[in-house]
Order: structure tokens, then C-alpha cells, then sequence
């Protein structure tokens, strides 16, 4: 085996064992730290409004600089969004440079990563602001996640990888935070 194989099944097993790891962070702490309460559906109390809606507002500061930085990215490199955009300039898509592409596609992968996680977010908050969940608990979880999305895409635009693992690793913790309450609230 050669030393590239050996590396490559270390990462294997790491990349393996992390969403479990994540899994069970979320479950230990919803059991032995912040609690559960059996599930009983009503409208949510106003301290997991507050927890909804300061995670809105920071979800919504994520998506704003996430637009504004894409433009500011297109300017920067003389880029155009759409074909209307690059005749008015003069210039075609092919004049832009390697380094601005690679930019602008890094902006594009920060947009689809928060979207992509945002979408799961939105339907398990609801679904635990629902079941009148311990208020802590849920405000842990949903400032947590969106306070790790805004810090993973810093960190993503900026080129922190390690912070920007650090910050994905606290985003995916509050998911399985909340998908683990529900389980447990409607087993207990």
C-alpha cells in the first residue's frame, strides 16, 4: 500500500465518522446539557421567537453580504452576470480573468453551500418551534446554526479553511440539535 492509499484511508474513516460524531454531540448535549421536553404541539412561546427570528436576521446579514461580496468580486475583476450585461461593457465572458473566474466561482459555492443548508434549517426550526421545545434548547440550536453559517461563509470567502471547518462543524451540530429533539421529544 502505498503511502497516497494510506493517507487517503485515514480520510476515508475520518470523513466517515464525523456526521456520526456530529450526531451524537447533538444528542448528548440535547440529553444531558439543555433538555427535552416531551413534544406538545402549540404556537411558539416568545422566547423561541426570539430564537427564530435572531437566527432570521442572521441568516439574512449571511445572504446580504453573500450578494453584496459577488458584486463587489464582478466589479473588482470587470465581470458581468448577464449576456445583456457583457455586451452593453463591450467584453465577452472569455476576457475575464483565470483569477476573477476562480473568485467568482467561490462566491458561487458560498451562495449553493448556504442555500443548500439553510433549506433543511428552516424545516426542522419550525417543525421544534412547534413542539414547544425547552426555549434554551432551541435557541442554542438556532442561533448556533445561523451563527456557524455566517462564520462559514467569512471564512469560506476569506480562504480560513480551518476556521471555515470549525464553523460548518457548529452549523451541522445544530441541525442534528434539532432533528435530535424532535426524536427524543416524541419518544419521551
Amino acid at each position: 500500500m502505498t503511502d497516497d492509499e494510506k493517507r487517503k484511508g485515514k480520510f476515508r474513516k475520518i470523513i466517515l465518522a464525523y456526521p456520526v460524531a456530529l450526531v451524537l454531540i447533538g444528542l448528548i448535549l440535547n440529553l444531558l446539557i439543555l433538555g427535552v421536553q416531551p413534544a406538545v404541539v402549540a404556537l411558539p412561546s416568545v422566547p423561541i421567537m426570539v430564537g427564530l427570528v435572531t437566527s432570521a436576521v442572521l441568516l439574512v446579514i449571511n445572504h446580504t453580504w453573500l450578494m453584496t461580496s459577488t458584486e463587489l468580486t464582478r466589479l473588482k475583476y470587470n465581470m458581468h452576470a448577464t449576456p445583456e450585461e457583457w455586451q452593453a461593457s463591450g467584453r465577452v465572458p472569455s476576457d475575464a480573468s483565470e483569477l476573477g473566474l476562480r473568485e467568482l466561482n467561490r462566491h458561487h459555492n458560498a451562495h449553493g453551500n448556504a442555500t443548500e443548508n439553510v433549506v433543511y434549517f428552516v424545516f426542522l426550526a419550525m417543525l421544534v418551534s412547534l413542539v414547544s421545545p425547552e426555549p434554551l434548547t432551541a435557541q442554542v440550536w438556532m442561533i448556533g446554526f445561523a451563527a456557524g453559517r455566517l462564520g462559514h461563509m467569512l471564512s469560506y470567502l476569506t480562504g480560513r479553511d480551518g476556521a471555515r471547518g470549525i464553523c460548518m462543524s457548529i452549523s451541522l451540530a445544530s441541525l442534528y440539535g434539532l432533528a435530535s429533539y424532535l426524536i427524543i421529544s416524541l419518544i419521551i
